[in-house]
């Protein structure tokens, strides 16, 4: 029977009457909870100063988001398994650029080993989402990383931002639809998740998309570097002038409901509306809640909260006594 005490703790175990003492068994703990919890407390101030949030952000959704909900074997069915990080999965099209969010993570990761890939990417995404001024993610951990560049999924997963799709759809929602909903998402999770471009830039040598530079990137998000919503505990973040790239809101370090506002009003040229934004206000089932969430920015929180954590838990195979909080 496995040791219920903590890591490192020595167990002993007595027989009969004379009480003889067995050799000490050091049992190793499949989830280490102080290193998730000392790791989630760094991510925030390294996230945000280093103002990589859309990326890392970027990272768990990617490595999440090859989920087949059709597949039922582990890790073939794709999801939040670190497959991400090996080739040939690292180079495919819709993960250019994302090299960079692994390098940016290698060094947490040699201080936190106990924790593994996967949980560090999506608890990465999590606190990325809450360090920009988000809502906090409801996640939980143990989750097993693939271990090898033979346990890659096939490109072409992940889903595009324009005609024409790989997968054959004839317009932008039927797209979304069949790439989400072969993770098992709907209407509304579909809706809710893209209000996560309200982080970041598309950068046109890595999606296609976007200008090289404008004047939102060009002059950096916000107008100091303060924390953006000027919340005293929200860390700090740089403002990081001369990126190339269009967002989509002007202030593309601040999580809020700014992605769609500007997606329905259309009312700057600098900022980015791609085809699978604009079907969000045109499609008659995505409409209702685009509308909601440009209102009412504190039931997209809500809404996010929920589809962020099922996402971060597609195709996830659970280590022994996992999940776990912290």
């Amino acid at each position: 029977m496995q040791s219920c005490l903590p890591k490192g703790t020595a167990q002993r175990a007595f027989i009969g009457p004379s009480r003889q003492r067995l050799p000490t068994v050091r049992v190793k703990a499949a989830v280490n909870v102080e290193q998730l919890k000392a790791l989630r407390q760094e991510l925030f101030t390294y996230i945000n100063s280093r103002g990589c949030n859309p990326i890392i952000v970027r990272l768990g959704w990617h490595d999440s988001g090859t989920y087949d909900k059709n597949i039922a074997d582990w890790p073939a069915r794709g999801g939040a398994t670190a497959s991400i990080r090996f080739k040939p999965e690292i180079d495919h099209d819709a993960n250019k650029g994302l090299a960079i969010a692994l390098g940016i993570l290698r060094p947490i990761k040699n201080k936190y080993p106990d924790v593994s890939y996967a949980d560090l990417f999506q608890m990465a995404s999590a606190v990325a989402v809450e360090a920009a001024g988000g809502p906090k993610i409801p996640m939980r951990y143990g989750r097993k990383d693939a271990t090898s560049s033979e346990q890659c999924v096939p490109d072409g997963r992940l889903p595009g931002a324009a005609h024409p799709f790989a997968d054959g759809s004839a317009n932008p929602a039927e797209h979304l639809r069949r790439v989400f909903g072969r993770m098992g998402l709907n209407d509304k999770e579909i809706v809710v998740l893209s209000g996560g471009h309200t982080l970041g830039r598309a950068r046109p040598e890595r999606s296609g998309f976007g200008a090289e530079k404008t004047k939102y990137t060009d002059v950096g998000p916000g107008q100091s570097t303060a924390s953006p919503s000027g919340s005293p505990d929200r860390p700090v973040t740089p403002k990081p002038a001369g990126q190339l790239g269009t967002s989509w809101t002007v202030n593309w370090l601040e999580f809020d409901n700014s992605y769609f506002k500007e997606v329905k009003a259309k009312r700057d040229a600098d900022l980015l509306v791609l085809p699978t934004d604009a079907c969000l206000f045109e499609d008659d089932g995505f409409r209702p809640f685009a509308e909601k969430y440009a209102a009412d920015q504190e039931a997209f929180f809500a809404d996010y909260a929920v589809a962020h954590q099922k996402l971060s838990e597609l195709g996830v195979e659970w280590e022994e006594g996992a999940p776990v909080t912290i």
